[in-house]
């Protein structure tokens, strides 16, 4: 009891800790998360105090679904199609490159061995371009420019989960397969969006026909958890799954809210965006 206590009560000061850092940045004009991340390392030198363990499972299965969602369910299908060609090519081979060339540069200035660095390749080749996306806001750049890098980011981390995987396969079992390396690759992909627009499609189906504004967004909490975790249980790509179902749910599912849902759902999911990223 005494440690749940301790745990929760440490919880509740990073969260203080989050709401100041957003109070900050309103007048230094700095994004939410290159603040956050400054934070984070002066937190770090306290290490002792913060008894927190994240674990794999609570990052991907807690964390990392809420903020895929969030950005997949302002994405316009539209615009998303018009620049679909240079989206996947820098979330796929520019992911791929990205790679080989970090890991090739780490096994040359390092000790590691080339498999080695390959996953530390992969872990590293998804970024996140908040900064340069708000940088991009702030000085009025193309929203077409916007829309490829925002695009390329919601992919990006299913292409490096995928071949993080298969690297990793490789490394423990000795043997590379191009072929089945490539076939898993777009197995995992294909199953992982199949799942999320089948789950997506439904869920808008079931908000279209309810006007309740509790349920309707909680119907979109279960969508965004929910798709993860069945992805993940066949073996497919949850991170994509959620990216479908954020996408298709953000596009058609609105059409069947009521103005009073359309804010509650939207600010609830800024908010639990701003939840996880904190």
């Amino acid at each position: 009891m005494n440690e749940f206590l301790q745990t929760e009560t440490i919880i509740i000061e990073l969260l203080v800790v989050a709401s100041l850092v957003a109070i900050v940045i309103q007048r230094i004009r700095l994004p939410y998360t290159v603040a956050l991340v400054l934070v984070g390392l002066g937190l770090s030198f306290f290490q002792d105090m913060l008894t927190i363990e994240l674990t794999e499972e609570l990052i991907l299965a807690l964390f990392l679904p809420p903020l895929l969602f969030e950005a997949a369910f302002h994405v316009e299908v539209k615009e998303l199609r018009q620049n679909l060609t240079p989206i996947l090519l820098l979330a796929i081979f520019g992911v791929i490159i990205s790679t080989f060339v970090v890991g090739g540069l780490v096994a040359w200035g390092t000790s590691l061995t080339l498999s080695t660095a390959l996953i530390f390749g992969a872990l590293i080749a998804a970024t996140d371009p908040v900064a340069v996306v708000a940088m991009f806001r702030a000085l009025g750049a193309p929203k077409k420019l916007t829309t490829i890098i925002e695009g390329e980011s919601l992919f990006n981390d299913g292409s490096a989960v995928v071949i993080f995987n298969i690297i990793l396969g490789a490394a423990l079992t000795g043997e590379f397969s191009l072929a089945e390396g490539l076939l898993e690759f777009v197995e995992v992909s294909l199953g992982g969006l199949l799942i999320g627009l089948s789950l997506g499609w439904l869920t808008a189906q079931i908000i279209r026909r309810v006007d309740n504004y509790l349920a309707e967004t909680t119907l979109t909490a279960a969508l965004a958890f929910g798709t993860f975790l069945i992805a993940e249980h066949f073996h497919v790509s949850g991170v994509l799954a959620v990216v479908a179902a954020g996408i298709l749910n953000g596009n058609i599912g609105p059409e069947g809210m009521s103005p009073t849902t359309k804010i509650v759902v939207f600010n609830f999911w800024e908010y639990l965006a701003f939840l996880a990223n904190s």
